[in-house]
């Protein structure tokens, strides 16, 4: 089919070179319009009709549907857009520059998830898919990283119900059927300035921080004993803390200090289990400081989800792959339908300084 797709190379060059970062500090978030601009255009080119959906509640966040073929069911092929921020520290390369090394592509988001979309370009380029016998649906969504904003408004107004979706997060190419969900909790003690000359006459936010600290790192080790999925390769919940910040100055006692933490259930765990066991464990910290200690969401929470290992999907997955399922942390919203997680690249590479497409 005669169209005007760049090569697949320039498509994945071009995607990797335009940031769209999703970060909670609002000083490193990125608008992601940019590059669902270029997407849009895209799909346009190989005969998709596309729709760009602005995603309420953001920072100038899009989604992205590209569609083609009539009637119901088909299949949905879905990504995510923005990336996390970088270290650029421990970058030896341009992290907006795809640049090959012994057969890797290096740059943000080669991997999670940037690649798969050129990977589906380059598929269809030469596709006539007005002629597919059922729809074919393109979803690129926004703020994965972070709120999950643009997967959980396609989820809460498409009326699509395709019979299957493949997510294209990078798997080694391995089907996976099951993945962890998140909770995202900021943990805040109000303390009560005031010279550290005479700590009578304060409350200092950070000591009580740190018993709060002790008493989260007690119900980490409770989750990792007492529940367990087999599947996934740390088969229990885990619980980071991830940035925590208080005080303002040596000589003042700390009159504010807040912890930012997250949380990955396992599928079949409820969240209101989870908040409670939070709650429990803190309790000791509020009833002896009442009124200091307060737990909020950051972001709302995802529960985690497993796809039946006898569905008919999962059956004809696993049998094309030739590969023995595995669960792996994950994170998407199937509020919709089954899904399914294979691409290329490999999650270990993501905490890497370079990232390859794999």
């Amino acid at each position: 089919m005669k169209n005007n797709l760049p090569p697949f190379i320039e498509i994945y060059r071009a995607l990797i070179a335009t940031p769209s970062i999703s970060a909670t500090e609002e000083s490193l978030d990125q608008s992601n319009e940019t590059l669902i601009n270029l997407l849009a255009g895209w799909f346009r080119e190989i005969g998709f009709n596309v729709e760009v959906q602005p995603v309420p509640d953001t920072r100038n966040k899009f989604n992205m549907l590209a569609s083609t073929g009539q009637g119901a069911g088909g299949l949905l092929l879905a990504g995510h857009t923005d990336t996390v921020p970088f270290d650029d520290g421990r970058w030896t390369r341009d992290p907006f520059a795809l640049t090959e090394h012994d057969n890797k592509l290096y740059g943000l988001g080669t991997a999670d998830m940037k690649g798969f979309f050129a990977f589906i370009l380059d598929a269809l380029r030469d596709v006539d898919v007005s002629k597919l016998k059922k729809p074919l649906y393109i979803l690129a969504t926004a703020d994965e990283e972070t709120s999950m904003a643009g997967a959980r408004y396609f989820a809460e107004t498409t009326r699509l119900r395709p019979d299957c979706a493949i997510i294209g997060e990078p798997t080694s190419l391995q089907p996976v059927r099951a993945h962890k969900g998140h909770i995202s909790t900021a943990v805040r003690v109000q303390g009560q300035s005031g010279h550290s000359s005479d700590p009578a006459r304060g409350v200092n936010a950070i000591e009580l921080m740190h018993d709060a600290i002790g008493r989260i790192m007690q119900l980490r080790d409770v989750l990792k004993e007492r529940y367990h999925f087999a599947a996934f390769t740390v088969p229990y919940p885990t619980l980071n803390l991830g940035s925590i910040h208080g005080g303002d100055a040596s000589n003042r006692i700390c009159a504010c200090c807040e912890l930012h933490m997250d949380i990955r259930p396992l599928p079949g765990m409820t969240l209101n289990d989870l908040n409670g066991l939070l709650d429990e464990a803190l309790a000791p910290v509020s009833e002896r400081w009442p009124g200091r200690l307060t737990v909020s969401e950051l972001h709302p929470p995802i529960p985690g989800y497993e796809c039946p290992p006898d569905h008919q999907l999962v059956q004809v997955v696993e049998k094309t792959a030739r590969r023995t399922n595995r669960g792996r942390q994950l994170l998407y919203r199937s509020a919709v339908y089954p899904d399914y997680l294979p691409d290329a690249g490999s999650r270990s590479w993501l905490n890497q300084p370079g990232p390859p497409a794999g």
